[in-house]
């Protein structure tokens, strides 16, 4: 699990560094081995944003690891909150696990962390 204290300016500069907060953690829990070396430099290539009206959604491979909220206007978030995925089209919107402008929140490589 990787704390990533750094503050960003914009959302675009946040997600940057949240996905590199999450391949640090992956890495960090990857032992050195020639043989899977292919499929651990896969896996850190495989991190990818999509931009919606709404959401940022950040995947690695085919699956959404967590959604980022893009606007100013929602009713319950700030622009910048990370939001766990609840499905694959939508973020589970009971709480934030943190926020990409503010920084100080807890990221692992599968996204997230629990409440």
């Amino acid at each position: 699990m990787t704390h990533e204290p750094r503050t960003s300016n914009t959302v675009n500069e946040g997600l940057a560094t949240m996905i590199d907060a999450m391949k640090r953690d992956y890495l960090d829990g990857c032992a050195p081995d020639p043989v899977t070396h292919g499929l651990t430099i896969k896996h850190l290539e495989s991190y990818r944003v999509s931009l919606g009206r709404k959401y940022a959604r950040v995947f690695s491979g085919p699956s959404v690891k967590a959604f980022v909220v893009l606007v100013d206007n929602d009713k319950k978030f700030r622009k910048g909150d990370i939001l766990k995925p609840a499905s694959y089209a939508a973020p589970a919107r009971n709480a934030a696990r943190g926020n990409v402008l503010d920084g100080g929140y807890l990221i692992n490589w599968t996204g997230p962390t629990y409440l």
